[in-house]
């Protein structure tokens, strides 16, 4: 479907959904979110109920337009106004002082809120139908990997939401990027959509890294553990995805790997099936959910993944990658750290493709 051609009776009966309470999913340019009343404190409680979130864990509002910027934050700076202007509409999530008629339950009871205007015609649509804002987090399981088309929120969620807004696939495919403007400070907090460099260009000053200067603000996306499939992953440096696919054949496993090489090195047989990813960050992270959804769903025992680029423009996906495989236990061969250089693979390559 176009998304831009979205009847506008649905936009309307997800509006009638919005203002009795109840909750609807829709796209933006990032992921799909899960959307209600942010305004109603009954109505953000069903958000943390249909996806098992923590109650502390804050959401992000999505407003229609920069001028309903100072109804949900106060304290507003010229920092905030620069980067709004700049990158709104746009995956860009802002991390400002609450107003006080705000409820808390939308903030996980911090002085503090997540604001942006999603960049996606169908979220517009909705958001200037509706009037107010719409928190919406991503629309899954809590700590699973997000959904990037409606049928990855209808896998994972069901019948719990009341309506589900068809879009298309998402454009950016990973979660916007979230910088605090608290305490006079400019933190960056998640790596998304937009890059360091971006935001640091737009205000003429450093942007600081994790939670200093934030006043250790509480963001989605920030746990050790999230975006995981339920397949477990390792993450690898690509000279060791075979050595590594091949031991856990050797135990039994089918084995999926998803690798940046386009050189046929990694082996592919009922038993090892290989994913090329593109080698373009930004279209990487495009593609990387969806991945990891279909993936997830064909029976896999274990995930592989060749460790990207340790470099700026690959900061989001890393950091995805990093959460969805935190946990999982590496593997070792022969009781020792894999190694590019070791040569040692047991069993050897020869005596594999004898179960392959």
């Amino acid at each position: 479907m176009n998304p831009k051609k979205l009847p506008e009776d649905d936009i309307q009966a997800a509006v009638v959904l919005l203002r009795a309470g109840e909750t609807v999913a829709f796209p933006t340019e990032t992921v799909y979110g899960l959307g209600a009343d942010a305004r109603n404190p009954l109505a953000v409680q069903k958000i943390f109920w249909i996806k098992g979130r923590p109650a502390d864990h804050p959401l992000i509002v999505h407003i229609a337009d920069v001028s309903h910027l100072d109804m949900w934050a106060e304290n507003i700076s010229g920092a905030v106004w620069r980067l709004a202007e700049s990158f709104w509409p746009g995956p860009l999530t802002l991390i400002l002082p609450r107003r006080r008629d705000v409820p808390k339950d939308v903030s996980g009871g911090q002085d503090t809120i997540g604001l942006r205007i999603p960049d996606h015609p169908v979220a517009a649509s909705l958001l200037r139908a509706f009037g107010g804002g719409i928190a919406a987090p991503s629309a899954n399981r809590f700590g699973r990997v997000s959904p990037t088309t409606a049928q990855h929120v209808r896998d994972g969620l069901g019948s719990k939401v009341g309506m589900i807004l068809e879009g298309g696939p998402c454009r950016v495919g990973v979660e916007s990027t979230i910088v605090s403007l608290v305490n006079g400070n400019a933190v960056l907090l998640r790596p998304g959509g937009i890059s360091l460099e971006e935001i640091e260009d737009t205000l003429g000053q450093k942007v600081f890294s994790g939670h200093s200067g934030s006043g250790n603000a509480r963001v989605p996306g920030m746990l050790a553990s999230h975006y995981a499939p339920a397949t477990p992953l390792e993450i690898h440096p690509g000279s060791l995805l075979g050595h590594r696919a091949l031991q856990l054949v050797w135990q039994g496993c089918k084995v999926a790997v998803v690798t940046l090489r386009e050189d046929g090195e990694c082996f592919e047989s009922r038993r090892i099936i290989t994913t090329c990813m593109p080698r373009s960050a930004a279209e990487y992270g495009r593609v990387l959910y969806s991945t990891l959804h279909r993936l997830d769903r064909a029976g896999f025992d274990r995930l592989l993944i060749e460790a990207p680029p340790v470099t700026p423009e690959w900061l989001a996906v890393n950091d995805r990658i990093q959460r969805a495989a935190h946990g999982t236990v590496k593997g070792t061969i022969s009781g020792k750290k894999l190694s590019p250089s070791s040569g040692e693979v047991e069993p050897s390559v020869k005596e594999i493709f004898k179960f392959l």
